[in-house]
């Protein structure tokens, strides 16, 4: 398998420099030691064993309602770009000074919100395309339905329009139609609409009519009801297959009218902003047709003040953070809704909102801190070790006849990556960023306006693609970011830098470790490329079926075996083993490290980088390691133990 091509790598290598992996290997020993919990064995549970006492020293902070490996690397990312001063925010005093009068401009600039409007009326002239048009275009903000440009599936030369079922107010359907903990979510959803409101009301100098306000935003619940109803839920899209639905623009309105919406004026009210002009013929790729077919009855059901109130609430809700003190109080108090109570600091907004809005910037000035130039090189080595152990673990496969072998050979070697950062961001004469950035006109005395310009440049700068063909080597994530990527539609892996550091990776730690770490990501990553969704994409990101019949039904053999495996999980952890008894003997194998295995190391490593304080992850560590004969061997797990089930499940 995977695992043990990567184990004879580092055996091998291993033998270079015994007397200098000695001291790493000592120094790794104590930080597993530290995170381990010995009262539990290994064959028991794996992750309590590995993680227990990391899980034991690390509390979920107040501001947080999850805590990880990935949370603490991404709070020291913070810290590195707090050091650097951004002029794009003001004192805080100033927005507190400032309060509602950027948001009350805001207001006013997509038609009014009725429920804290005296004026607004049914009579006048309304069109529900130009009022998503300007939410698109100007804010960036995608309203009943996505429209977005994207490359197109069949051919990922060339760029395409797409329209897709709207993301919610709430974070899914469950939210809105389901029982339970469900109703005291949405009963706090529907008091932080009616505080805002009430704000809103109070500081355009209206006298508070509570039951009007209420009546309105409870309507305002009610339609985003029926739009969460008529949104397909997500294991009914995992097929793109599906999805897909190319059309002309002409064809969508003949198909989708919607009471008589217009999409060409939708459409066109969008691209006109980058100045791009729309035919009949223009191709579309729909992939929300049920939910379009359904929506008729939805918009037809609510009023025109409803559906007002609706959309600017939507807009209205995303820049609530942005706003002074009370209004982030407000949202604070939905803690249901919204997670843990305490507000974060105002440099951690100020940190994230310029690192996710302007990537480029941010990257040069965290990749000059933090970022070896080797480490792109020793990471390009990395991935093509692990592509080729993969190819060779496709030999393995009893379930995938060779027809199909050949072509996931060919897809697998065929994977770009893109490695720590874009090289023209630390270019001297910045031609390049200086032209990414040169139509902005920020202000540092008006933190709001700064927010509404960046969300009309980000739609513009995907908008204008339409007309452009597609940059193989342009960067779909900024350098400091904690994570990693894999894009089917380039068939590519990225690495930002922000993931490229300890404990993920480091030029100075054994190749075990870095294996472990960011080989683990790697590996995750490639296999992208072949689970439910990439397998649908051929090696030059194209929507194509390359798979047989035979194999392809073989597929979901092997996955309904994951399926029922993952199923009989619970939360209950084991333990209750001597902890004095069981320390001293792990104590005795890590602090020996040429007795100390890499397959064990890898597997410790591979484990340290899952610890998290909430177990959602738990399941996700043990069926992989379960399924593993490997692991059972280097832990001599019996057949049968919990770690080592009689029936395992294999797909890749």
């Amino acid at each position: 398998c995977l695992r043990a091509c990567i184990i004879h790598h580092l055996k091998t290598s291993a033998e270079t420099s015994r007397s200098e992996s000695d001291l790493f290997f000592n120094d790794t020993a104590a930080r597993l030691l530290q995170n381990m919990d010995p009262s539990v064995e290994p064959c028991q549970n794996f992750y309590q064993y590995a993680c227990g006492g990391w899980i034991e020293r690390h509390v979920i902070p107040e501001t947080s309602s999850l805590h990880s490996v990935f949370n603490i690397l991404r709070d020291e990312l913070e810290i590195v770009l707090k050091g650097h001063p951004v002029s794009l925010f003001p004192p805080a005093a100033l927005i507190e000074q400032r309060d509602s009068r950027p948001l009350l401009r805001l207001i006013d600039s997509i038609g009014d919100w009725p429920v804290a409007s005296g004026a607004w009326n049914s009579t006048q002239v309304w069109r529900l395309e130009d009022t998503l048009a300007v939410l698109n275009a100007r804010y960036n903000k995608k309203a009943v339905f996505e429209m977005f440009v994207w490359p197109d599936d069949r051919d990922s030369s060339r760029y395409i329009i797409h329209v897709d079922q709207p993301a919610l107010g709430m974070p899914s359907r469950d939210y809105y139609l389901s029982d339970g903990n469900y109703k005291k979510v949405r009963k706090a959803y529907l008091e932080f609409m009616v505080s805002i409101a009430r704000i809103a009301r109070e500081d355009r100098n209206l006298t508070q009519d509570e039951e009007r306000v209420r009546e309105d935003m409870t309507r305002v619940l009610e339609l985003e009801t029926d739009i969460a109803n008529a949104t397909s839920p997500a294991e009914e899209r995992n097929d793109i297959t599906v999805l897909y639905n190319k059309m002309t623009l002409r064809e969508v309105q003949q198909a989708f009218n919607l009471n008589g919406f217009n999409w060409t004026r939708y459409i066109q009210g969008i691209m006109s902003s980058v100045s791009v002009t729309v035919q009949p013929d223009e191709p579309i790729v729909v992939y929300c047709s049920p939910y379009l077919e359904k929506l008729s009855d939805v918009l037809s059901k609510h009023s025109h003040r409803t559906l007002q109130n609706y959309l600017a609430w939507m807009l209205i809700m995303e820049r609530v953070s942005s706003m002074s003190r009370r209004f982030k109080d407000v949202r604070a108090g939905s803690q249901p809704c919204f997670g843990p109570i305490v507000l974060e600091a105002r440099w951690r907004d100020c940190v994230r909102y310029v690192q996710g809005n302007m990537e480029n910037a941010v990257g040069a000035l965290y990749v000059r801190e933090t970022f070896s130039g080797n480490s792109k090189r020793m990471v390009r080595d990395l991935i093509r070790k692990i592509q080729e152990a993969y190819v060779e673990t496709l030999e393995e496969l009893s379930w995938m006849d060779e027809q199909s072998k050949e072509k996931a050979r060919e897809k697998a070697m065929a994977i770009s990556e893109q490695i720590g950062y874009p090289d023209h961001i630390l270019e001297e004469e910045n031609k390049k960023l200086d032209e990414e950035y040169t139509h902005l006109n920020f202000s540092e005395e008006n933190y709001f306006e700064n927010i509404l310009e960046n969300l009309a440049a980000s739609a513009q700068k995907v908008h204008k693609k339409l007309r452009e063909p597609v940059d193989p080597d342009m960067w779909i994530i900024g350098a400091a970011v904690v994570n990693a990527f894999y894009s089917h539609n380039r068939n590519q892996i990225v690495f930002p830098a922000g993931i490229l550091q300890p404990p993920f990776f480091s030029e100075k730690q054994l190749q075990a470790l870095n294996f472990g770490g960011i080989g683990m990501v790697i590996g995750h990553e490639i296999t992208h490329g072949f689970d439910d969704h990439g397998r649908n994409f051929d090696k030059d990101g194209n929507m194509y079926n390359w798979w047989s019949n035979y194999s392809a039904e073989r597929f979901e053999d092997q996955s309904k075996c994951m399926v029922e495996q993952y199923g009989k999980f619970s939360w209950k952890l084991a333990g209750g083993q001597n902890v004095r008894k069981t320390r001293h003997k792990q104590k005795g194998i890590l602090e020996r490290p040429n007795l100390y295995p890499l397959n064990i190391l890898l597997d410790f490593k591979t484990q340290n980088y899952y610890c998290h304080v909430c177990l959602f992850v738990l399941n996700r560590v043990l069926g992989s390691l379960q399924n593993f004969e490997a692991f059972s061997e280097a832990f001599h797990c019996a057949r049968g133990a919990p770690m080592n089930p009689e029936e395992k499940c294999r797909v890749w």
